[in-house]
């Protein structure tokens, strides 16, 4: 029993002929689903970093940059979707290429992706959700919108900056609202993919509407003194004995490794191809125009942002509220904070979707338990999955403070995107006969530039990152001898 063994094309196609998900999403309903994953938070919370501390108005080249390297990634999953049209995503991309233990690890990273990606998203939508509440009079006590860690953090905040207002320190602390939202959009899973398409199809056009309204009216108060210099004067300052650059290319690319993190989301188009009515053309059309999509919305509010306010004086927490309220259109404050509020709530939805067929996909092959494979009776989804997977993220993001390891998520990405461009290229050699639908082009440099740009974005996440995720990945191998290599389906096989 080999480890190196890979899944037959044969065993993709018999997996394909007795799918029992219901195939209802159309080209335009997946390309959704991508937008979807896409615009969240990212979009109102990373351009004001990047802009402020190392891109200047140059952040619509980092946008460019990140965007570009993510389409070397997007044209390599559009092509093995259109060849492999299952759920699964990578990891089944990677069984039927490179083998099954690199399957594993990829699935088994992509699980930490999404779990903490969707674990991430609901703690920022309880941030937005809570200022939501404020701008209407109604106010959350602290230990109840944050872990006990950060409940804390932030009374001894209020009291050093009030003194003559003092709050008591917690003695428990529960993130409510993060609490309770993972459970409604578990709820939304379960009932079934047609009730979770129609609810991001609403979010989608809801935050898409104002990322134009932005892009449209902030255009209005521009100032072009404000993009000069374009680019500012590169700095370097030593930090803790690192050298930190700032601005000049080097911080262009630097702000470019931040804003890439506002992209994550496309490759989950490629976990919905069980229930895409016709997922060899539809899904690889999908993943790369909402990508293209997403890219140039960023680009432009990127422009807008750094045209309205001048870089250096960006709002790092809130760029957008605060480009709009420093000149003088308060009111695009609500509206703003509400398109937030809804655009993490479709990003952790479609999160949560790809998780679960994740697990699917690798129970489909006995990696998994069946557990993870058995589907609702009536509403034809892994209820079973789903509601597990709701339990771990509600408790998660209720009691645990996440924002030291919401890198996790980016390592399994990153390492996700690589391996398929190297799998993509491969199969070109191992099986040229194959029917593509799409193909992409000029596949070898390609796949060679999205595995060195995303190698490129690893090697500047920080090392206690890279040390949770060799201890996570350990754990997977251990996993994998103990459990799935013994059950694996391609034992009846050999």
């Amino acid at each position: 029993m080999s480890i190196w063994r890979v899944k037959p094309v044969s065993a993709f196609e018999a997996d394909m002929k007795k799918n029992d998900l219901k195939r209802v999403l159309t080209k335009w309903g997946l390309t959704s689903l991508g937008i979807g994953a896409i615009i969240g938070g990212g979009i109102f919370t990373l351009t004001g970093i990047a802009a402020h501390d190392y891109a200047g108005p140059a952040l619509a080249l980092s946008f460019v940059i990140a965007g570009i390297g993510c389409l070397f990634a997007s044209l390599c999953y559009a092509e093995f979707a259109s060849v492999l049209p299952v759920e699964g995503s990578a990891y089944a991309y990677a069984y039927g290429t490179v083998g099954e233990i690199f399957a594993w690890f990829i699935g088994w990273n992509l699980i930490l992706e999404y779990m903490m990606g969707a674990t991430t998203v609901a703690v920022a939508w309880s941030g937005y959700f809570v200022k939501l509440l404020h701008l209407f009079g109604i106010d959350f006590p602290i230990w109840l919108c944050n872990d006990y860690a950060t409940a804390v953090a932030k009374v001894a905040e209020h009291n050093a900056e009030n003194p003559s207002n003092l709050i008591a320190e917690p003695s428990f602390a529960f993130n409510l609202p993060a609490f309770l939202i993972t459970w409604v959009v578990t709820y939304i899973l379960v009932k079934g993919i047609k009730e979770a398409a129609k609810t991001n199809n609403i979010i989608v056009i809801i935050k898409v509407a104002v990322v134009l309204f932005v892009i449209i009216c902030g255009a209005f108060y521009i100032e072009p003194a404000n993009w000069d210099p374009f680019i500012p004067t590169e700095t370097t300052t030593l930090i803790d004995g690192v050298e930190k650059v700032s601005f000049g290319f080097g911080g262009v690319l630097t702000a470019a490794t931040i804003v890439f993190f506002a992209y994550i989301g496309f490759d989950a188009v490629s976990t919905q191809a069980g229930e895409a009515i016709n997922p060899k053309k539809d899904v690889p059309f999908a993943i790369v125009a909402s990508l293209l999509i997403c890219t140039v919305l960023y680009i432009l509010v990127s422009l807008v942002l750094t045209g309205m306010v001048k870089y250096d004086q960006l709002d790092k927490a809130a760029p957008v509220a605060s480009a709009f309220s420093e000149n003088g259109i308060t009111w695009a404050v609500f509206i703003i904070t509400l398109a937030a509020t809804a655009g993490l709530t479709s990003v952790m939805l479609v999160m949560m979707l790809g998780q679960t067929r994740i697990f699917l996909g690798m129970a489909k092959d006995g990696l998994l338990p069946n557990f993870f494979k058995t589907l609702h009776p009536i509403f034809k989804t892994p209820h079973k999955s789903t509601i597990l997977v709701g339990l771990i993220i509600s408790v998660t993001a209720a009691l645990t403070p996440i924002n030291k390891v919401s890198e996790m998520c980016s390592m399994g990405t990153l390492l996700a995107f690589a391996m398929v461009c190297v799998a993509v290229m491969i199969l070109r050699v191992k099986k040229p006969e194959l029917e593509r639908p799409y193909k992409t082009p000029f596949v070898y440099l390609v796949g060679t530039l999205g595995v060195a740009f995303n190698l490129f974005l690893m090697y500047f996440v920080r090392p206690e990152t890279w040390i949770a995720f060799i201890i996570w990945g350990t754990i997977g191998i251990l996993v994998y001898f103990a459990y799935g290599k013994r059950k694996s389906n391609l034992n009846q096989i050999e």
